[in-house]
């Protein structure tokens, strides 16, 4: 009698949703303490690593669960999952904190950057600088479709350096 292999999608929406509520917190805590209009070196490290560990963790608990087999195309699979069930749930929190919680946030981020735009563009003019802030304006719900894109490479990226440094076959007799 065979083994039954385990279920790789209970591993991406259990490790996704830890990855997404954990992002929350970030994210809350970042909003608390004002750190949230700009992303800054350090926070998008931390966001990355957090991000990495999760989905480490996810794809070594589906190779443990699997009875120490992994496949590379399997921690693909759950690496990308993982990340696209925690995008989801941080997008949604993004989507309400910018437009229900602070609807002024575009604004607040764009006075925030205006110095340093015009400090790196010495040249740039008033009306450029409006023309930006206006087409970021309309643009600005690129940022899901964009975001999901980014949290699904970075996961498939994750993936495979974890299925590559996992990777164990089932011999073949």
């Amino acid at each position: 009698m065979e083994e039954q292999q385990p279920k790789a999608s209970k591993f991406m929406l259990n490790y996704g949703l830890i990855l997404g509520l954990v992002s929350v917190v970030f994210g809350i805590m970042l909003y608390t303490q004002k750190m949230h209009y700009e992303m800054s070196t350090p926070v998008m490290i931390v966001s990355l690593i957090i991000s990495v560990v999760a989905i480490f963790l996810g794809v070594n608990a589906y190779k443990k669960a699997n009875g120490g087999y992994l496949t590379i195309s399997e921690a693909l699979k759950i690496g990308v999952g993982i990340a696209l069930v925690s995008a989801i749930i941080s997008l949604i929190y993004q989507y309400v904190q910018i437009n229900f919680i602070e609807p002024d946030f575009m604004d607040k981020a764009m006075e925030l950057a205006k110095p340093k735009a015009f400090e790196q563009n010495p040249s740039m003019t008033e009306e450029q600088w409006e023309q930006g802030v206006a087409m970021q304006k309309s643009l600005g719900w690129l940022r899901y479709p964009i975001g999901l894109i980014i949290s699904c490479v970075i996961g498939l990226v994750v993936g495979l350096i974890a299925g590559l440094i996992l990777k164990k076959s089932k011999s073949e007799y």
